[in-house]
């Protein structure tokens, strides 16, 4: 919850010269997405946890003049595997379905998000609210997508977390049961993360 009397401003565009850029580091952030089970799956109280091992991006983010620039994340659909604790076979089956039928990575290499609309609350000190209004452009299909983001400052190291949830359907993904029809997903997903992004110096 926002603090009484707390400072929002909407984004600017931000170019070199016009606020400090942010790089995220992959290796350092989270992202995942968790699908939904239905029938036996279901009943065993299992969802799969799906991870997203691949992606770039960055944002400006001026903190004094509560401004953000454009945000850009580019995943590369190849990159997602299965998290759960399964055995070699189920992964294999999950994946190979997952990125041949779902994803159709060798169509789709990437999915990406950009978004120039957005608006910072200043929350306390360091922390900050953003929401974000952006495009998605996944499986071929471009849609609005809003975020919200938590942001810490923290010194020269951005942290932003948050989650959404989307509907395959809405991509054209029609959702597809594996392993015999043990594995079945609703049309619901639920994407969360946490991005570290560090302060880019520009060479001189």
């Amino acid at each position: 919850m926002e603090k009484p009397g707390a400072q929002v401003a909407e984004a600017a565009p931000m170019t070199n010269g016009h606020g400090p850029r942010f790089v995220i580091d992959a290796r350092r952030s989270r992202f995942t997405v968790q699908a939904f089970a239905t029938g036996v799956l279901a009943a065993m109280g299992h969802d799969p946890t799906i991870g997203i091992r691949t992606f770039a991006g960055e944002v400006g983010f001026d903190a004094d003049g509560l401004r953000a620039g454009r945000l850009t994340l580019t995943i590369d659909s190849a990159s997602l595997s299965v998290l759960d604790d399964v055995s070699d076979k189920d992964r294999r089956e999950i994946e190979r379905v997952m990125k041949s039928e779902v994803l159709e990575v060798e169509k789709y290499p990437e999915i990406n998000y950009e978004a120039s609309q957005i608006a910072i609350a200043r929350v306390d000190s360091a922390l900050y609210k953003a929401a974000v209004n952006g495009d998605l452009r996944f499986h071929g299909v471009t849609r609005k997508q809003p975020l919200t983001v938590r942001i810490a400052m923290l010194g020269t190291m951005l942290r932003g977390s948050g989650e959404f949830t989307l509907k395959q359907s809405d991509f054209q993904i029609k959702p597809v049961s594996v392993a015999g029809g043990i594995l079945k997903v609703k049309d619901e997903l639920k994407f969360s993360f946490e991005m570290i992004a560090n302060r880019h110096e520009p060479e001189e």
